[in-house]
């Protein structure tokens, strides 16, 4: 993992998504991350501290004049002994501090001091974030190498209000930061791609559609594949319930006609991964209210449209086709053959000769015989009759008249011409003496079954 043995120094900072911050620490943590909690004292009107620490599992520092803390110039080694520095969430406030060089406290003082990459994750009033002065502080600090995950747009904490201005979500941090931590090559880089993912809802009335079934679990993976190899990708992705990949731009669509819009707006580009569902069919005019069922009654005046039928699948149908078409005729003429013999040697070919004759004529080695009278001797044990007179035939009348099913009955009753055995039906013991112990031994796919 990219992640794996880093060192993040997270700088919380007074704001209503400090919440999300607790959440970050795990999703680092996760990745194999070890995570060093800074809080302003705004930070901790909103998280504890011990929170904070417990899922941190290190010391939280609050305090630029800890007399624990700044024995040993502590702000200067929190901003020297870390791999990239992380502001979430990054206030208005903070953000100022950093633009204009402030430090009059530690955590403005520790991103003044860091030669590290620095992420920020804003967090603000949507009329904060459009603010003049925020915007060119904004500038400021790209032009200074800072880089920026959000925000993102949605519902604010206030009533009412929307916009601008919300934390991105903490996978999506994790990602940014894998990013920027990221060494390894990019084949990718400078590429643009374009992947389809999910099915298409084709509307039928307010209530039904027409669809196929897909996750969209290939398509985001293939899209996160890509990224991460250094293409610029942009995911279309149809009505799904999974989470968009991080770290590209997801478009959500709901019809065909809307994905192909999609990806048409998305061109050029030199990466083209198609693997939606779309779906096969559509009506040709949707309803605006619900269709009502009446029973025995079908409604075939929407009409509908089917979507091109590519040649290569025709081919591949016919093809198909064809070749369980030989089959079909090399079977009968095999059969027709054996029975033919059969009649000129003047003798019934019943079916499992014709089994036999098959499996000759294709090479296959037919089924060694069985006992020759299973069923004879399972009913002979059933009625308690004496065993078979034949000499050839391994049945002991002593154990037919107790009622004991041999191993050869067993076996004979399981076994079928193709070698795979089936459960053998259940046989009654009765009148078993005393140490005598009826065992069946039958081979079949697993193994040998050994029943005692």
């Amino acid at each position: 993992m990219v992640l794996g043995g880093k060192r993040i120094l997270l700088i919380i900072s007074g704001g209503i998504a400090a919440y999300k911050s607790l959440e970050l620490i795990r999703r680092l943590r996760e990745r194999g991350a070890s995570v060093r909690p800074v809080m302003t004292a705004g930070a901790q009107q909103f998280v504890t501290p011990l929170a904070v620490g417990a899922l941190a599992a290190d010391h939280v520092f609050t305090d630029l004049f800890s007399r624990e803390d700044e024995q040993d110039v502590g702000h200067i080694r929190l901003a020297r002994d870390c791999d990239l520095v992380v502001v979430a969430p990054a206030t208005a406030d903070l953000m100022a501090k950093m633009a204009n060089g402030l430090a009059d406290d530690l955590a403005s003082t520790v991103l003044l001091a860091t030669d590290r990459p620095v992420l920020l994750a804003p967090a603000m009033n949507p009329h904060m974030w459009s603010n003049a002065a925020t915007k060119r502080n904004v500038a400021t600090l790209n032009s200074d190498g800072i880089h920026f995950i959000g925000p993102m747009s949605g519902e604010m904490a206030e009533s009412r209000e929307a916009g601008v201005g919300r934390m991105a979500e903490p996978l999506d941090i994790v990602a940014a930061a894998e990013r920027l931590l990221d060494t390894s090559p990019k084949p990718l880089a400078g590429r643009k791609a374009i992947v389809t993912s999910g099915p298409t809802h084709e509307p039928i009335d307010p209530v039904r559609y027409i669809a196929n079934r897909s996750s969209g679990r290939q398509g985001h993976a293939i899209a996160s594949a890509l990224a991460r190899l250094g293409a610029e990708v942009t995911l279309v992705s149809g009505p799904v319930t999974i989470a968009d990949p991080a770290g590209l731009k997801t478009i959500h669509v709901e019809r065909a006609e809307d994905m192909r819009d999609a990806v048409l707006t998305a061109l050029p580009a030199d990466i083209a991964v198609m693997v939606a569902a779309v779906a096969d069919w559509r009506v040709a005019s949707a309803s605006d209210q619900k269709i009502k069922k009446n029973p025995g009654e079908i409604h075939s005046d929407a009409g509908a449209h089917r979507k091109p039928r590519h040649p290569e699948d025709d081919r591949a149908s016919h093809a198909a086709s064809e070749a369980g078409d030989r089959l079909r005729r090399r079977d009968a003429g095999c059969r027709q053959q054996c029975e033919s013999q059969a009649r000129a040697q003047g003798r019934r070919h019943d079916r499992r000769q014709r089994r036999v004759a098959r499996d000759r004529h294709h090479g296959r080695r037919a089924q060694p015989r069985q006992d020759r009278h299973p069923r004879r001797h399972r009913s002979m044990a059933r009625h308690g009759q004496g065993g078979c007179r034949d000499q050839a035939c391994g049945a002991d009348r002593r154990t037919a008249q107790a009622g004991i099913a041999t191993g050869a009955d067993l076996a004979g009753a399981t076994s079928g011409w193709n070698g795979v055995t089936s459960r053998p039906p259940s046989v009654s013991v009765t009148a078993l003496p005393s140490g005598i112990s009826a065992q069946a031994s039958t081979s079949s796919l697993s193994g040998s079954e050994t029943r005692q």
